[in-house]
């Protein structure tokens, strides 16, 4: 019998910085919401660097929780980034507050399905909620800055 991993159950920290947000309805949205997103990282001095991957990370980890919400969950789907001075703060929304984020355990990477775990180890700090109607899961990721002080 797989053995379950939860993803943690906690409010969202407290994000102050420049708030960018996409609001989807269908998983071919995804390639333009990243690409708007690769975009107002290197506006803000977040270039894609061969040395340093944190700007990378940040748009994966997008890409797997949006992804997520749009196949698992309920639209629309708010992907929200807060560009703070210690790093990002991602929330990701969708209107389905009964089905709780829920890390597949002991399966084979060959079929997929393991987009939370890879953001739970990029993060510093992750978690979901559920608020007014909507379940909101989220993740903390470092940026150039602090980059160097995730645990492995």
């Amino acid at each position: 019998m797989a053995r379950r991993l939860a993803w943690p159950l906690r409010p969202l920290p407290d994000g102050r910085g420049e708030v960018w947000r996409w609001h989807l309805v269908a998983l071919a949205e995804l390639p333009a919401a990243r690409a708007a997103l690769r975009s107002r990282l290197g506006n803000a001095g977040y270039p894609p660097d061969a040395e340093d991957s944190s700007s990378e990370e940040l748009v994966l980890a997008f890409d797997e929780l949006a992804s997520n919400a749009l196949r698992h969950g309920e639209t629309p789907v708010v992907a929200t980034v807060i560009a703070g001075s210690g790093g990002w703060l991602l929330d990701v929304s969708d209107r389905a507050p009964h089905a709780m984020p829920a890390p597949v355990v002991d399966r084979d990477p060959a079929y997929g399905g393991m987009g939370l775990q890879l953001v739970a180890r990029l993060a510093v700090e992750h978690g979901w909620y559920v608020d007014t109607g909507a379940k909101h899961v989220w993740a903390c990721l470092p940026s150039v800055e602090d980059h160097a002080s995730v645990p492995a």
